[in-house]
């Protein structure tokens, strides 16, 4: 392979952006200056959205402007009630219905027809409608092909609080509250992973936000993104109901060659930081619940492959049993990881449109060349 080939663009610099920074070595994240540990314990997912969209933080003034404005837009129009029922109805797999239903939104946003793509009001308000809608659609996707009722969402909640009542009908308490809006905050924004990028590409050719945020619910769906979490709490439901300890069980299924989810990273080559984070949640969680055995497991995981495989945990290790302990449905995990990221995608749109040039990069043909083209009858 030649040295000017980078596979998966592995290491190229293709923007500047003043959303978010990573360092790999020392295991940081930043966005917009803010160190990812002070974001997730000290502010809200609103505050952290309105931090990537707007460059700064909010005063209390703006910030109540903001949570009203997008707790007013989460009601669905009826037409796509209609169409995320359907989805639930023929058992859709939860990423597709999402992607779906992203697309069913353009045709009801009074701005999806504006003729400038980048008007920055009309996008953003297109941004907060999205945003605000998203959980709305996914917490009645799941409760319907549960066999139950949409529950309408509540202005008086917040975000992370209202889509746990849309989800379970019932306000969720204050430690579960905190906890699901810690796990918004830490999965907002990642620098240019895989779907945010498809969503610049996407908006590079002047597409319009909707259908960047398409792009990038699909390429969020492989199981090589954002897949994982539900794929890490999968693994220990196998180990639970395995007849060997955590330890054991990786053992026998590295040596019959199988992956084990929730480890690697292409940018950090430590712990993940916002794994720490959810660890000491999940931790806390298991121990309120007076069962700690998700935890225990994961740490023996953790413990065995870091040491074995020099592979440290991602973010998604500690998420899968953060959710699972919170009762929300494993295959769900996925477009929850979308209901957060959103924000990041739309932030790293709108800075690709105030600075656009189409995204074209270009492949080296290595194929047969000078062929004489045989007549039909002689192929």
């Amino acid at each position: 392979m030649s040295d000017d080939l980078k596979r998966g663009l592995e290491g190229v610099l293709v923007a500047e952006s003043e959303l978010s920074y990573i360092d790999g070595d020392a295991g940081k994240l930043v966005y917009r200056g803010y160190p990812i540990e002070a974001l997730a314990r000290e502010a809200s997912y609103e505050e952290v959205v309105y931090l990537l969209w707007h460059d700064e933080l909010p005063d209390a003034a703006e910030l109540a402007d903001f949570e009203s404005w997008m707790a007013e837009r989460r009601t669905l129009a009826d037409e796509v009630h209609s169409v995320v029922r359907k989805l639930a109805e023929a058992d859709e797999v939860p990423m597709a219905a999402l992607r779906t239903i992203v697309s069913t939104l353009s045709a009801y946003d009074a701005d999806a027809d504006h003729q400038d793509v980048t008007d920055l009001d009309a996008n953003l308000r297109k941004a907060c409608r999205i945003t605000a809608k998203v959980p709305t659609a996914l917490a009645a996707f799941q409760r319907i092909r549960q066999g139950d009722d949409p529950v309408e969402p509540r202005a008086d909640l917040d975000h992370a609080e209202n889509f746990l009542y849309m989800l379970n009908d019932e306000v969720p308490d204050d430690v579960l509250a905190e906890t699901f809006d810690m796990a918004l905050v830490l999965h907002a924004d990642h620098g240019l992973n895989a779907s945010t990028f498809s969503a610049m590409v996407t908006a590079s050719t002047l597409s319009d936000l909707h259908s960047a945020v398409t792009s990038a619910v699909g390429t969020l769906a492989g199981s090589l993104h954002g897949g994982a979490n539900a794929n890490v709490m999968r693994m220990l439901k196998e180990v639970d109901e395995s007849d060997v300890g955590p330890t054991e069980w990786v053992e026998n299924a590295l040596a019959e060659g199988r992956r084990v989810p929730g480890f690697g990273h292409r940018v950090y080559n430590v712990k993940d930081p916002r794994a720490k984070i959810l660890g000491e949640k999940s931790k806390s969680l298991a121990e309120a619940a007076g069962d700690t055995k998700w935890y225990d497991y994961s740490v023996a995981i953790e413990e065995y492959i870091t040491e074995e495989k020099g592979l440290a945990p991602n973010v998604d290790f500690y998420s899968a049993s953060t959710y699972y302990q919170m009762g929300i449905p494993i295959d769900i995990y996925t477009p929850i990881f979308a209901m957060s990221r959103v924000a990041g995608w739309i932030a790293h749109i709108l800075e690709q449109y105030e600075d656009n040039r189409l995204i074209r990069p270009r492949a080296r043909y290595v194929g047969p060349e000078d062929l004489t083209f045989p007549e039909l009858d002689d192929r």
